[in-house]
């Protein structure tokens, strides 16, 4: 016999590194970092708005009009009112709604376009996606994906294509 180890006396081999790769280029994802940014906090604030025209609405009974005539007569030129008061005049809440829900699509876009560039798996982009429904989850996500993101190109600086 020889003193040559066999198999079972080697220890396991270590892992493989993961090459890590991105689909785009450093600026492209600084880019789409900064504008998923932008559009997290624009969509964290318009949901708040969202949530504070629910709770006038459905607890309170009240609604924002902007112009019109209220219930009394007089002139109204922004104020709240009951639902329904005041004749002629616009719900400001209702514009609270419909520009939240756009918004949100660019905020989608945004969010999507970072996940794409990271190659990131889909647990991820549903993160993102539910960042915008849950009021100021959107600002916890977004501090912890920025995060990630800047991390993950720091440590894989050669992971980016070069145009």
């Amino acid at each position: 016999m020889t003193d040559q180890p066999t198999p079972d006396d080697l220890p396991p081999a270590p892992p493989r590194p993961r090459r890590r790769r991105f689909q785009g280029t450093i600026a492209q994802i600084s880019g789409a970092l900064g504008f998923y940014r932008v559009c997290a906090y624009v969509t964290g604030v318009m949901l708040l708005l969202l949530v504070a025209k629910m709770i006038m609405t459905y607890a309170v009974g009240v609604e924002l009009y902007a112009g019109g005539t209220a219930e009394d007569g007089a002139a109204n030129a922004l104020g709240f009112h009951s639902i329904g008061s005041v004749v002629g005049g616009q719900a400001v809440s209702y514009w609270v709604a419909v520009v939240h829900g756009w918004i949100y699509v660019v905020y989608l876009i945004s969010g999507f376009r970072l996940w794409f560039l990271m190659r990131w798996p889909f647990g991820r982009l549903a993160t993102i996606v539910l960042g915008g429904v849950v009021p100021f989850l959107s600002f916890i996500v977004e501090r912890r994906i920025a995060g990630e993101a800047r991390r993950e190109m720091e440590e894989n600086p050669e992971a980016a294509r070069r145009y």
